[in-house]
């Protein structure tokens, strides 16, 4: 049956909707960096969300949903571009721009990232859940770094390079924006560019034509900070 409420109701809704799965969210990130993930309970995270507890349920089966849902959308997009790369393509300036942009724009996002960061922190075993969040950004960046460096399918070397990357991306995601991410992130491509370039016979995955750091200018220059 057609929704008859009209465009603006349904707008509102979504809105209203999305809101309150922010609200959930960013009450786990807080509740579990402050108390532990295993002293909060879903009553806790909807009494800090101002909701009640079949509303956090109807957004999220379980409370490790919350933890992971901020980081696990922002693999899924990294993921997405890893599979969109051509021949050609570069891995380290898609995640380069993954890091740019991953979490930005939001309301609160500089927040959202420190609580994050804080909870991670505080329980080693969500800390773990990242790296096997991270399993499909290893798949997507081993078949690009194996077209790049003309290696075989299934050679050891670019798994290595991909998982390497994986656990590089993880360190730079916590750091917040500014000047000493902008350096890290700069640091940990060229170290990631200089061993995949070792890997097979092909030319190293950033042209010379264009640098992924130049010899005067950081990763991310000036215009672009890091988000």
């Amino acid at each position: 049956m057609a929704d008859s409420r009209r465009p603006g109701q349904a707008g509102l809704r979504e809105r209203s909707k999305a809101r309150r799965r922010t609200a959930i969210i960013r009450a786990g990130l807080e509740l579990f960096a402050d108390r532990g993930y295993d002293a909060t309970t879903i009553a806790d995270i909807a009494a800090a969300a101002d909701v009640a507890p079949r509303t956090v349920a109807m957004y999220f089966p379980s409370k490790q949903d919350i933890a992971m849902a901020r980081f696990g959308q922002v693999a899924d997009e990294l993921t997405s571009a890893l599979r969109g790369c051509g021949p050609g393509d570069s891995v380290t300036a898609v995640m380069g721009q993954w890091l740019r942009t991953s979490g930005a724009g939001a309301d609160g996002a500089g927040t959202e990232r420190e609580a994050s960061r804080r909870m991670f922190a505080a329980n080693p075993e969500l800390n773990a859940l990242r790296t096997v969040r991270m399993a499909a950004v290893i798949t997507e960046s081993a078949v690009v770094i194996t077209r790049a460096t003309a290696t075989v399918p299934g050679d050891a070397g670019p798994r290595l390079a991909a998982s390497a990357a994986a656990a590089i991306l993880i360190e730079l995601f916590d750091l917040s924006a500014g000047i000493e991410r902008e350096l890290a992130t700069g640091t940990a491509l060229r170290f990631l560019d200089a061993g995949i370039a070792t890997l097979g016979s092909a030319h190293p995955l950033v042209g010379s034509a264009q640098p992924l750091v130049g010899s005067a200018q950081p990763l991310v220059g000036s215009a672009q900070p890091l988000g």
